[in-house]
């Protein structure tokens, strides 16, 4: 039967979001309803609010989530009730080109629930990257559920479901991080962060940390960076120079962007060394535009690459990395600076745009 539960909606362009009930209907044919447990608030949930993403509104926001299984619908049989997942937006279809080709984590035809939730009166909703997980349960695609082991906290098991995953794939599976490597991340916010902790994980040489905030340079260093520079009014030529200072003069083998900024992209493009890679993870704007020499883009030779979620496969990655953060080699807890309430959700927007949290997870 369908449940009524408290939600979390942005209900227009830069409107402060509000707490409303919707209905979650019963799980159809390959869906799954899932009791929340902790979601963390992330910058793409903003995006939305803004009309950055769509104009689809009304939307039912949250998506970096873990919870437990309440039901599911007929076929169903990648998890069952009680089951402790976290929820992904990379549901893979296994029949596109790119699965079989063997490349599910590039999968271009991903599933989420056919059903919609709806408000009170009946106007359906439209949920944040297929997920909408701001709420005390939420109808997805049971393969948006990725089982993993429930001795780890939802508010830390969560976080794989979109920030720390993109910046840890960004750096193991798009950057192909190895041992010995440098390593420069640009920004260092919670993507970035995970950048660092990516790099570090896969057994970087040397892993430097650039930002504009002092305060996230040091949490960087927390999560394994070795080498810091405040950008603060320095020209792309400086951030390089800075950055070869750090590598004996050469550059960086792999330069992550977590910014996604025309100057942030160049600075990552010179700062590489030659046959180096960079890889793009922060989202630019619609309007970014990008010049490049095409000589240079030919003479420094390398990759240039972008990660969308870290180039992840969740049934492969999040199992693997709850396990590392069990065995203690991965800092998750470390990303969680606040837990708050459902009410509280407008507030750690302003936080987070102010740069005072790497994340904050409302605990249901």
């Amino acid at each position: 039967m369908s449940q009524q539960v408290r939600a979390i909606i942005a209900p227009g362009v830069g409107q402060p979001v509000e707490l409303v009930e919707i209905t979650v209907p019963a799980p159809g044919p390959g869906e799954a309803v899932v009791a929340v447990q902790a979601c963390g608030v992330c910058h793409t949930d903003l995006h939305y609010r803004e009309g950055g993403i769509s104009d689809d509104f009304p939307f039912l926001l949250g998506h970096e989530a873990a919870g437990v299984v309440e039901s599911v619908g007929d076929g169903v049989t990648e998890v069952a009730p009680g089951d402790f997942v976290i929820l992904n937006w990379r549901a893979v279809c296994g029949h596109c080109r790119a699965c079989l080709r063997g490349r599910p984590q590039y999968c271009f035809d991903t599933a989420n629930a056919i059903q919609r939730m709806t408000l009170a009166d009946g106007t359906e909703l439209s949920p944040a990257l297929g997920i909408g997980a701001f709420a005390d349960k939420t109808l997805v695609a049971a393969g948006q559920c990725t089982k993993v082991d429930p001795d780890a906290p939802a508010s830390v098991a969560g976080l794989l479901g979109c920030g720390v995953m993109a910046g840890l794939g960004a750096a193991i599976n798009t950057g192909a991080v190895s041992r010995g490597d440098s390593v420069a991340v640009i920004g260092c916010g919670g993507v970035g962060a995970a950048a660092v902790a990516g790099a570090r994980l896969a057994g970087a040489a040397g892993i430097i940390a650039i930002d504009v905030d002092d305060r996230k340079l040091a949490s960087a260093a927390e999560f394994g960076a070795t080498h810091r520079i405040n950008s603060a009014g320095l020209g792309r030529a400086e951030v390089v120079a800075e950055i070869q200072k750090s590598t004996g003069g050469f550059g960086a083998d792999v330069v992550i962007d977590a910014v996604g900024r025309p100057e942030t992209y160049l600075q990552a493009f010179y700062g590489r060394d030659l046959a180096g890679t960079v890889v793009l993870v922060g989202v630019p704007s619609p309007d970014a535009t990008l010049e490049l020499p095409l000589l240079d883009v030919f003479g420094r030779g390398g990759s240039l690459k972008s990660s969308w979620y870290g180039d992840c496969l969740p049934s492969r990655d999040f199992p693997t990395l709850i396990d590392l953060y069990r065995q203690g080699r991965l800092p998750l807890d470390k990303f969680v600076s606040e837990t708050i309430a459902l009410t509280d959700i407008e507030e750690a927007f302003a936080k987070m745009s102010r740069g005072d949290v790497l994340r904050s997870v409302v605990a249901f």
